[in-house]
């Protein structure tokens, strides 16, 4: 078969803005609803650019900061419970 496609009712349906119903460029990188290029804005602080719907940005703002303190606790508070552990450990071996 030439191609390789098979083409069945013109593919699958274009995904819709869920704010104003236009055809969507992309998914909103906090909620994942699609969002058309007029409803969103660009993401600030980030190594990458997100698309966030505005509804998204009226709850939380552009800004990744919020997200990155949130991930490094993530990573720091298990590991300070570690150290705290093997504190406690080194002292119990001690006594």
């Amino acid at each position: 078969m030439p191609g390789g496609l098979i083409h069945h009712d013109d593919g699958p349906p274009v995904a819709r803005c869920a704010r104003c119903g236009a055809v969507a460029a992309g998914p909103c990188a906090r909620c994942h609803a699609p969002v058309c290029g007029d409803c969103c804005v660009l993401t600030e602080g980030g190594a990458r650019v997100w698309a966030i719907c505005l509804a998204c940005e009226d709850r939380g703002g552009r800004s990744l900061r919020n997200r990155w303190i949130t991930f490094l606790g993530w990573i720091a508070l298990p590991i300070a419970g570690l150290a705290v552990l093997v504190a406690l450990l080194e002292w119990l071996a001690r006594r």
